[in-house]
């Protein structure tokens, strides 16, 4: 049977991130960096979640590449925000090490997706490999 996104540890750590910054600048009122931080962050479980549903391993790795770059986003966003001192020092290196480690999981799921689709003659794009 297959996994429903919801049932991804990925996807459940990025909800968990998107939550936490939600929460963390609540009070910003530096409202053009807050929003593409929230949308980064909301981007990442997004793209998880849509790649999934997709039900083909090429939409998939495509989505979760996206999630990725949307990752580096995040990280990117969020050095910027603590050097303007908007988010703390503290908050801010528990978000880039969470950020990491997402964009480690995401990595290692996309290679495991690569790996599995060349098993039973079919490669990644969907294209049956005929064995005489």
């Amino acid at each position: 049977m297959s996994l429903s996104f919801e049932d991804l540890d990925v996807w459940k750590k990025a909800c968990r991130l998107a939550v936490d910054l939600y929460k963390i600048l609540k009070s910003c009122k530096d409202y053009g960096l807050k929003d593409q931080i929230c949308r980064s962050a909301v981007s990442v479980a997004s793209n998880i979640a849509e790649g999934r549903e997709r039900k083909s391993n090429a939409e998939f790795i495509r989505f979760l590449n996206i999630a990725l770059g949307s990752a580096s986003e995040l990280r990117t966003q969020i050095y910027i925000a603590t050097e303007i001192e908007l988010i703390s020092k503290s908050d801010s290196s528990d978000i880039i090490k969470r950020c990491k480690s997402l964009s480690q999981m995401i990595q290692a799921l996309i290679n495991s997706i690569k790996t599995r689709s060349t098993v039973d003659g079919e490669r990644l794009l969907g294209v049956r490999i005929f064995i005489n």
